[in-house]
């Protein structure tokens, strides 16, 4: 799935559950359980050849991008003070969201600059016995947008 859908959905069981010893495994689990849906994301197209690393990444921040913007919207913060930054990842939207995009991030290295460290082999290869992308955009993102929309009602 895309950065945006696991952020909001990280942010939204760190400001709904609150604690972060109940909210950490149910927010690493929701990222396995959404890549196990037929989805689209920036990253589709890598591994067959249609897509370049390169326009793969410039994508990523995009929606790495997109998240930030939509996380705050979703949950905004009490106070934006950029001197106060390294105190916002004590927010629990803030957590939530860099934990719900944790197993991409930990993915990223080798997805675009092909480079493993032995360690993260096993969790990569975790990862991706639940991820399940498709290359149609449109039935790609449709469960991400109903998602997304669910989200926003019940936060």
């Amino acid at each position: 799935m895309l950065s945006i859908s696991h952020a909001v959905t990280g942010a939204f069981i760190a400001v709904k559950i609150g604690n972060p010893v109940l909210a950490f495994p149910l927010i690493i689990l929701s990222h396995y359980l959404e890549d196990s849906i037929h989805h689209w994301d920036v990253g589709t197209g890598i591994s067959g050849g249609t897509k370049s690393s390169a326009l793969a990444f410039r994508h990523e921040l995009f929606d790495l991008t997109l998240a930030a913007v939509l996380v705050l919207i979703f949950f905004p913060l009490s106070s934006y003070n950029l001197s106060s930054l390294i105190y916002s990842l004590k927010e629990p939207q803030i957590w939530g969201a860099l934990l719900g995009i944790l197993p991409d991030l930990l993915e990223a290295p080798r997805n675009f600059w092909k480079y493993e460290p032995v360690w993260l082999s096993p969790i990569n290869r975790f990862h991706g016995r639940f991820h399940h992308s498709i290359p149609q955009i449109i039935p790609g993102l449709a469960p991400q947008v109903i998602l997304l929309t669910l989200l926003w009602f019940l936060r």
